[in-house]
């Protein structure tokens, strides 16, 4: 009995792991590597192969203080039909794309993360939508300890 009971449990644990590796190669394929490493916010909107446009249909919810710059709460929605793709962006870390959240169809385009944010500086929403980008931001600033800015 118990020899089938412990059979059972490897063979179900081999075909988790076997449903896991298709999930991970399909990441690997989706996420755009040469735009998460990017320096710069114009290397990383070239990476993202187009300059987003300004937009005011989307929202960027960010402390205008963080306290801890290491764990900083962040929102963004759009009210822009068509949203496939949410991206936060941090204008002075070493590598400005943060997250990257897909957006399937028929869903609310809102993601909400923490990130980090090295210093003072612009936090920006990226949505793309039918082909196109679009940007807003909002000026986050990171104190040090609490103790001003």
């Amino acid at each position: 009995m118990f020899q089938s009971r412990r059979s059972i449990l490897k063979m179900g644990g081999a075909l988790i792991a076997l449903a896991a590796l298709p999930m991970r190669a399909l990441a690997n394929l989706v996420r755009n590597e040469e735009a998460f490493t990017a320096t710069g916010m114009d290397s990383t909107f070239a990476a993202l192969g187009a300059e987003p446009v300004d937009s005011a249909d989307i929202v960027v919810g960010s402390p205008d203080i963080a306290e801890n710059g290491s764990v900083v709460p962040v929102e963004i929605s759009t009210t822009i039909p068509g949203a496939t793709r949410i991206m936060i962006m941090v204008e002075k870390n070493p590598n400005p794309l943060s997250a990257e959240f897909f957006i399937p169809e028929g869903t609310v385009a809102a993601v909400s993360t923490r990130v980090k944010v090295s210093q003072t500086c612009q936090v920006y929403g990226v949505v793309e939508a039918n082909g196109k980008f679009y940007k807003a931001s909002k000026e986050t600033k990171v104190t040090l300890g609490g103790c001003g800015g």
